[in-house]
């Protein structure tokens, strides 16, 4: 069953980033959310070629690590969790698709065609493949053939220039379950604006092909206010967020509010320990660093917190730095009750 066509419109997924939507952050972002709030989250993306070499295996297969807490969290806020993939040769899809299908329980399954990354392009696949449409209708296939769960696709609106029409129009000719489109080229990366005009034209050729399935745009979101404006304003099916959710951890709560210092840091924590719980040893604790910056900010000290905790080696240097600190909202303020880690 196509689950995308069964959930309430607009349908708000997190989007996939390497290094991020880990299963800890997606526990983390999941215990935060409203029910009804998040629809889908996706798992980092995964090369096909790794996990089809039994040496590379053994460095990528984390990345499709789902904990027994998250599961559970699944269920109940009724999210469904999509692993992605990447790569350009349709056997190992074929092959990479199956043993998911079979093996993992995921609730479906996405090709990476949106990446920018200039060496992953050079090598022809994620959105290097937006030059090669021919391959890329065989990847497409390929996976659809290998599997019974909905098979998606997230790309962008053209290579070196805007293409959108065109290149779109390949990708709908293999009636993929859902498409979710990154309103910028490739070679923009992350730079400019995402153009959600040119997302809403690929809309509007899935409607003039007659057929059934979802648009999802990607671009810029910052809030669950704004995905779904732009979902009315453009005629689609859904928002996807990504880079939001680094200025805001709470993003898939309904009710906004500025977090207090003690929410922050408490979420900090529960971040750090869920972290080395999860992943010990076998993950570079520096992954940490970027988040450290996203819970250390409005109040009082937090610049002086900020830097102590960029140096920060292990969850015990976390700790220690935590229960030195004490937390005020301005010079002269006393200081509140810190939480005890």
């Amino acid at each position: 069953m196509n689950f995308w066509n069964t959930i309430d419109r607009p349908i708000i997924a997190l989007a996939p980033m390497e290094d991020v939507t880990d299963t800890v952050l997606r526990e983390l972002l999941l215990n935060a959310a409203d029910p009804g709030a998040l629809h889908v989250v996706m798992t980092e993306f995964v090369s096909t070629d790794g996990l089809v070499h039994k040496k590379a295996r053994k460095r990528v297969i984390h990345r499709l690590q789902v904990t027994d807490e998250e599961r559970k969290l699944l269920k109940e806020k009724n999210v469904k969790i999509v692993a992605q993939i990447w790569g350009n040769t349709p056997e190992n899809y074929q092959q990479v698709v199956k043993e998911i299908t079979e093996e993992m329980e995921f609730d479906g399954i996405d090709i990476n065609m949106g990446c920018p990354v200039p060496k992953v392009v050079a090598r022809g696949c994620c959105s290097g493949l937006i030059g090669n449409p021919s391959l890329a209708k065989e990847i497409i296939l390929a996976a659809k053939e290998a599997t019974t769960l909905p098979v998606s696709v997230k790309t962008r609106i053209g290579l070196k220039s805007v293409n959108t029409e065109e290149w779109i129009g390949h990708v709908l000719e293999t009636e993929p379950a859902a498409l979710t489109i990154h309103g910028r080229t490739q070679k923009q990366m992350s730079q400019g604006l995402a153009d959600w005009s040119e997302i809403a034209k690929a809309a509007r050729l899935r409607d003039q092909l007659g057929l059934d399935l979802p648009v999802i745009g990607n671009g810029d979101i910052q809030s669950l206010e704004e995905a779904r404006a732009k979902c009315a304003e453009f005629g689609l099916d859904g928002a996807m967020i990504g880079r939001g959710i680094f200025d805001n951890p709470w993003l898939f709560m309904e009710e906004q509010r500025e977090r207090t210092p003690e929410e922050k840091l408490e979420m900090l924590w529960k971040h750090t320990e869920l972290f080395d719980r999860v992943w010990g040893d076998t993950k570079n604790f520096h992954i940490l660093r970027r988040y450290y910056s996203i819970y250390s900010k409005g109040f009082y000290g937090a610049a002086e917190l900020r830097a102590q905790l960029m140096q920060t080696e292990s969850i015990a240097d976390v700790e220690r730095i935590l229960n030195g600190i004490q937390i005020t909202t301005c010079p002269d303020c006393p200081p509140a009750t810190a939480p005890s880690y």
